[in-house]
């Protein structure tokens, strides 16, 4: 059986100017718009309820989640970055300064982090409002099984769990929707030789049939996509909605994915929803 390393990346305003949706003309200005106080009030907050719960209780809990952000984010959130980082083990800080290119910086962060003694690097990212099943770094590790003779052929290839639930955030509380997306970028593993330079943020999600063969497991719930007002991308990506009835949202939520789907929708009508905020939402 080959060994895989699951590694991923998740950025929590990371200052750089490339990379984004959300484009600025200056370091300045970009600076200004990712460090405003209550946009990392919000930023923090989701962080806390969304996407940290489940990566606590992760089935399988050898992995590592570097978390990258720049020198200057303010305190308290780089304080309080660096204790949750001493406090869960598969968490590890990456302190990147702006660079010119954001694939570069993510190369950065990424490589002191990588097991160059591992046979396989299954690589993923997620925003810092997203969430993976409980089970998602277990699967992600023994379905490789499933696409080891591609990978064989190629040097790399793909699984993507793509069905899942997309919570949006409005002044009235929180709605779930159930939602098969392809490539959704939680959920989706990418599978290189520790070698390899690239890593699953060097790879475009929506286009990642044009470098390696992929895999659909369309069984379990495997990930939350999450919009609300502070998205760089407010876009689902494409997919379609699930056959046959829904599913119960706050049993999922919580079994899943360690939500508390009314904690939640108290939170999101205390933010509320500001009107400077709603120009980054994308289409429904």
């Amino acid at each position: 059986m080959m060994r895989v390393q699951m590694l991923g990346l998740c950025r929590f305003s990371y200052l750089g100017l490339r990379g984004f949706q959300v484009e600025h003309d200056d370091m300045e200005e970009r600076r200004a718009f990712l460090y405003d106080e209550g946009r990392l009030v919000r930023r923090w907050h989701w962080f806390e309820k969304i996407t940290l719960p489940a990566l606590r209780a992760q089935t399988d809990p050898d992995f590592t989640l570097v978390v990258m952000t720049g020198p200057d984010l303010p305190d308290p959130w780089l304080s309080l970055l660096q204790q949750l980082c001493e406090e869960m083990p598969q968490l590890e800080l990456a302190l990147v300064p702006p660079m010119r290119f954001h694939l570069q910086a993510c190369k950065h962060a990424l490589l002191p982090h990588k097991d160059m003694s591992a046979d396989v690097i299954g690589h993923f990212r997620m925003d810092d409002d997203d969430a993976v099943a409980i089970d998602y770094v277990a699967r992600a590790r023994e379905d490789f099984g499933l696409v080891e003779p591609a990978w064989h052929k190629r040097k790399a290839a793909s699984i993507d769990y793509m069905r899942g639930l997309v919570l949006k955030a409005t002044e009235s509380g929180v709605s779930v929707e159930p939602r098969m997306i392809y490539n959704a970028v939680a959920g989706l593993t990418v599978y290189l030789p520790p070698g390899d330079e690239r890593s699953a943020t060097q790879l475009p999600h929506w286009r990642l049939g044009h470098h390696m063969p992929g895999l659909i497991l369309p069984d379990e719930i495997m990930f939350c996509r999450f919009l609300n007002h502070d998205n760089d991308s407010g876009a689902i990506g494409p997919g379609y909605d699930f056959d046959g009835p829904p599913p119960d949202a706050a049993r999922v939520l919580a079994e899943r994915f360690k939500i508390d789907l009314a904690d939640i929708n108290r939170d999101a009508r205390d933010f509320g929803l500001p009107q400077a905020g709603r120009k980054h939402w994308g289409a429904t």
